[in-house]
């Protein structure tokens, strides 16, 4: 898939009242690549800063819409999910 600002622009922006982002697998990579790359999913391994950037500059324009935005993070992204969240939440202060 393309990244989630040329998803965005080919949506031509928001269509509902809510946004769901999936941060899944790196760009590029097949889903058995980035599972064998994180296993066991006890750290981050690799930073992705573009797909984190993305994500923060697309949750704040849905929140400026007055729309709900929902990030699913999957360990497979960078390796684990839950530090993943922390990271985003950390570009937030």
């Amino acid at each position: 898939m393309a990244p989630l600002a040329e998803q965005h622009r080919q949506m031509q922006g928001f269509a509902a009242v809510f946004t769901v982002l999936r941060l899944l697998t790196q760009l590029k990579m097949s889903y058995e690549a980035a599972k064998t790359r994180a296993d066991p999913y006890t750290k981050i391994v690799e930073e992705l800063p573009e797909m984190r950037r993305e994500t923060m500059v697309l949750t704040q324009k849905a929140v400026a819409k007055n729309r709900h935005a929902y990030v699913m993070v999957n360990n497979r992204s960078e390796g684990n999910a839950p530090l993943t969240i922390q990271g985003l939440v950390d570009c937030l202060s």
